[in-house]
């Protein structure tokens, strides 16, 4: 008993939770199935090791502010073209994190470009816990602008870039004063080549002077995000209308 009370102090000492919750069960495994001291301990470590894992996946999951319900899995993505169904499987592999490239996603309102690139960024936790973050352009522009006023924005640029990528969502939705247009591209310019930034807009790039306010500052942004990018033309019928349509006529047939 006392051996067992020191067992159970020691592993709550060093912090191995899974391994106090099952030891004396694994031990009874063990025995019964006649398990090596090594196949032993292989297993009450794998146990730890998972468990930890599943944890800091919820972690990144809440510190990203993805909306969990936009992922990947309820993505009818038999609704893209072939092309951008390719490219999306080649992003579902993380490389273009090791490369610090761009993923940008344009389309009409209801095209499903912000569902998509959610889904995208659940996967880059999931499976390889990428540090990821999610953000509407408009409540990002006014942190950073904050953070310039309080003389803090080298300091914010460096706590955002501890994250692999950042999912900048409706660029453009928002129109920016000067000031405002100043700071984004600021951070646009500091990620250049350093981590990746996921954008979606309902804008095309000829329409993007009216983000930037200035043609020169415009043609610098433009330059930096396309220099090493991906770029999804989700040129689809709206999911949101289809799905109001599909509602629709359902109640007309009951009716």
């Amino acid at each position: 008993m006392t051996e067992s009370k020191n067992l159970n102090k020691y592993l709550k000492d060093l912090r191995l939770p899974c391994i106090r919750e099952c030891w004396e069960e694994t031990i009874q495994l063990a025995t019964k199935e006649s398990m090596s001291y090594e196949s032993f301990l292989s297993v009450l470590l794998g146990r730890e090791c998972e468990l930890r894992k599943i944890k800091r996946i919820e972690r990144l999951l809440k510190e990203s502010g993805l909306p969990l319900e936009k992922s990947i899995d309820n993505f009818d993505l038999k609704r893209l073209p072939m092309k951008i169904v390719q490219q999306v499987k080649a992003l579902l592999e993380g490389s273009f994190l090791n490369r610090n490239e761009n993923v940008l996603s344009f389309g009409n309102p209801g095209s499903g470009k912000t569902h998509l690139l959610c889904g995208l960024g659940q996967e880059l936790i999931r499976r390889y816990e990428k540090r990821v973050l999610y953000v509407m352009c408009g409540d990002l522009v006014q942190e950073l602008l904050a953070a310039k006023k309080a003389l803090q924005l080298p300091k914010k640029l460096k706590k955002l870039s501890r994250f692999d990528a950042i999912i900048i969502d409706d660029i453009g939705y928002v129109k920016q004063d000067r000031e405002e247009m100043e700071v984004l591209f600021t951070l646009l310019a500091h990620r250049y080549e350093r981590g990746s930034v996921m954008i979606t807009s309902n804008l095309p790039f000829s329409k993007w002077e009216t983000i930037f306010k200035d043609p020169v500052i415009t043609a610098a942004a433009i330059d930096r995000l396309v220099h090493h990018c991906v770029i999804l033309e989700l040129n689809v019928k709206s999911f949101r209308m289809a799905e109001a349509n599909k509602a629709k006529n359902i109640v007309k047939k009951r009716g």
